[in-house]
């Protein structure tokens, strides 16, 4: 039997400027324009790009040793040109701490193979940002 491998959301208007999204098992997340405390959709996809990543980084290497400390942060200037708006490019940087020891070095020393797995194949988030992926636009 072959994978679903489709994935999507739908939006509904809370408010002014104020949407939810849910997800097909029915999962919710708040966001709007910036006016509240809820993520705005570039701030959704800047923390996509580093969440994608965070997984796989985080299941490559906790299997060497759990993290005392595990930050991933993504970053990008807001770019408004003749191309319209969007962002210039975007830097993601991890900071993970493994302990002392055997188990933890070798956590340390896959760190940068498993950055680089996901940066390079896994993360479908920033792969399809990096790639040229069109989006097109349907009004029924």
């Amino acid at each position: 039997m072959a994978k679903d491998e489709t994935r999507s959301v739908s939006i509904e208007r809370t408010g002014q400027t104020r949407y939810v999204a849910t997800n097909a098992r029915g999962g919710t997340l708040p966001f709007g324009s910036g006016q509240s405390q809820e993520f705005t959709p570039v701030e959704l996809l800047l923390a996509a790009v580093a969440g994608c990543s965070a997984i796989d980084v985080d299941v490559l290497t906790s299997r060497l040793a759990e993290p005392e400390r595990f930050t991933m942060t993504a970053a990008a200037e807001k770019v408004r040109d003749e191309q319209g708006n969007h962002l210039g490019p975007v830097t993601v940087t991890v900071s993970v701490t493994f302990p002392e020891g055997q188990d933890g070095d070798a956590a340390r020393e896959r760190l940068p193979g498993a950055v680089a797995m996901s940066r390079d194949r896994l993360c479908t988030v920033s792969r399809t940002v990096a790639l040229p992926t069109p989006v097109s636009y349907e009004v029924p």
